[in-house]
């Protein structure tokens, strides 16, 4: 009676067991399918930060592009401004060498040589008075010279004065279409940066969410190892009863076999023969010991 309420909480334990087993290879599978989703986010979210990078790198060269040809525009600019101020400073100097009385003194030089020489030829003088107005008529007429090379001088000063202005002029008109070139570039630029900054935040946020998804994925699987390793601890007992209980039945069954085998050497009468295989049968299933 002891052997079958034994064999019967055997039994009970091994369903309870496989139940077990049962129970943690579904909670180890619900914890994989969970990981598996998270690992399948953070796969998705680390292409996405993938399409961020190339997307920066796009960005980044086309920004470095527009400084580049702002900073040239921006040189030509300050070179060009440059030029006209140092044209302003000769124009200055130059300025510097123009009279402008001067054509009317070459003019009243003119006439007085003229009113000398009238007065030599028309008035009756001394010779003393005569070579004296020869001399100064001279003089006049050498300063006249003088005066007329200087006005000559001083007209192709004022030439180069003027073509100096239409440079200097032309100069300041290229130096404002490059400094509005370099506004140009310089505004866009300011979106390109704007828009590489935005892209740097998303890719921070990108990154945190992978960061916390692959954290809770090895989290996850943590768990599902620990109801795997759960599981294989049932599984090894639930074969191990089932070997004893394996071990045991070929025990039985070899005594039995010894037992008939005896039995035939003992009673030549196959009914006895008979009975004690099938007591011997009966006795095996109810759990009770045999006896030779």
């Amino acid at each position: 009676m002891a052997d079958k309420v034994d064999k019967k909480k055997e039994i009970e334990q091994i369903r309870d067991a496989e139940k077990k087993y049962q129970s943690y290879i579904e909670k180890r599978n619900e914890l994989n399918d969970i990981a598996r989703v998270l690992r399948e986010e953070r796969d998705m979210i680390n292409e996405s930060r993938k399409e961020l990078k190339e997307e920066m790198e796009k960005v980044k060269k086309e920004r470095d592009e527009l400084v580049s040809k702002m900073r040239y525009h921006k040189e030509m600019r300050n070179k060009f401004q440059e030029e006209a101020k140092k044209l302003i400073e000769a124009k200055r100097k130059r300025k510097g060498e123009v009279f402008k009385n001067l054509p009317l003194r070459v003019e009243e030089l003119k006439a007085d040589v003229q009113m000398l020489e009238y007065r030599q030829e028309t008035v009756p003088m001394s010779p003393a008075e005569e070579n004296e107005l020869i001399e100064k008529i001279r003089e006049k007429r050498e300063e006249y010279e003088r005066m007329k090379n200087q006005l000559e001088k001083q007209k192709e000063v004022e030439i180069d004065i003027s073509d100096k202005d239409k440079a200097i002029d032309e100069l300041f008109k290229k130096a404002d279409e490059h400094h509005k070139l370099v506004q140009k570039y310089y505004e866009e630029n300011q979106r390109k940066h704007e828009r590489y900054m935005k892209l740097v935040n998303e890719l921070s946020v990108t990154i945190a969410e992978a960061n916390k998804k692959h954290e809770q994925y090895l989290e996850i699987k943590k768990e599902a190892q620990k109801y795997h390793d759960k599981a294989f601890e049932m599984k090894s007992k639930i074969i191990a009863i089932k070997s004893e209980r394996r071990k045991r039945w070929d025990e039985a069954k070899k005594a039995i076999i010894e037992q008939n085998i005896k039995a035939r050497k003992a009673v030549l009468d196959e009914k006895k023969l008979e009975e004690i295989a099938e007591k011997s049968v009966d006795a095996l299933k109810k759990g009770e010991k045999i006896t030779l």
